[in-house]
């Protein structure tokens, strides 16, 4: 590999210009969740003078503690956690036997039922139609409305389809001569050659469970059946009508009424984002590598 001041000068400034949009790219995305965790950790009343970007002014921890000071926090932390494990273990795994179904192309039917869930991709048959067949479902108000009806997407089934048939039959053909039948091949065969789609599946779905407010919202009556992100959302609601309230007091402006809060209801919204993004980023670095990087590299020799 030739240094980089041997390359050609057309070649130079093309990977100048790689590296300046990458780095754009990246600043674009660091910087504002950079100015979220300042504004989180900074006292609110402070933080409405503005002037703040990558570093609290005022150092304070009393926006995470108006939110933590919730009484049901801990239960929509772990309706939260509950749904996001076992959504995401029974979509990923259920989605990947369909996907198995339909990647045989000696199935009978198999164009049909890939066209059928494909249809579904398309048309949506709209809020209060999905509303009355949870009803009937017996589903509403109950933790299984977070899971049962999110198991299967057409689009991961696809994705996960894609994948399978890149996997080279002559593995299949191998096991079946070794005595092993369909499930034995997709459970000993198939998921241990697809660790990079089922990672990327499983955070899909976990992104979605985790970050979902509108199910719990809008389908569920129980205080103590909401998730985290359902519970915050109020939370956020609240704090704004509070400051809308305070402000159209009588005799009573804008500052005033920041004078009478210990944290206000940006304060509070940038707290939250902290909070519901902060396990997505641990977890991630986890399985960032299956994105790149593909199991199935020399593992048929012919």
């Amino acid at each position: 590999m030739k240094p980089f001041y041997r390359t050609p000068l057309g070649e130079r400034v093309y990977i100048f210009v790689i590296y300046l949009l990458i780095t754009m790219l990246c600043l674009s995305i660091v910087l504002p969740f950079l100015n979220i965790l300042a504004l989180s950790f900074n006292a609110g009343k402070d933080a409405e003078r503005g002037g703040i970007y990558f570093w609290p002014r005022v150092w304070s921890i009393q926006n995470f503690k108006e939110v933590f000071a919730s009484s049901n926090i801990v239960t929509a932390f772990g309706i939260s956690l509950f749904r996001t494990v076992v959504g995401t273990v029974a979509s990923v795994f259920l989605t990947a036997m369909g996907a198995y179904a339909l990647k045989s192309r000696t199935m009978p039917g198999v164009r049909f039922f890939t066209l059928l869930i494909f249809f579904t991709m398309l048309f949506s048959g709209g809020m209060i139609p999905y509303y009355m067949l949870l009803k009937s479902l017996h589903l509403t108000n109950t933790i299984w409305v977070y899971i049962i009806p999110s198991l299967y997407s057409a689009w991961n089934l696809i994705i996960m389809r894609t994948f399978f048939q890149q996997i080279h039959p002559s593995l299949e053909e191998s096991a079946r001569m070794d005595g092993y039948n369909d499930f034995a091949i997709f459970m000993r065969i198939i998921m241990p050659l697809s660790k990079p789609v089922i990672a990327v599946i499983a955070l899909f779905n976990a992104v979605g469970h985790w970050n979902d407010w509108f199910t719990g919202a809008f389908y569920v009556r129980s205080a103590k059946l909401r998730p985290l992100s359902t519970l915050l959302q109020e939370m956020l609601t609240r704090a704004e009508a509070m400051r809308s309230k305070l402000e159209s007091a009588a005799g009573m402006n804008q500052y005033d009424a920041l004078e009478k809060m210990q944290v206000t209801g940006d304060s509070m919204k940038m707290a939250t984002i902290i909070i519901v993004v902060a396990p997505i980023i641990i977890i991630y670095p986890f399985i960032q590598k299956y994105f790149a990087q593909g199991v199935m590299i020399g593992s048929i020799k012919e």
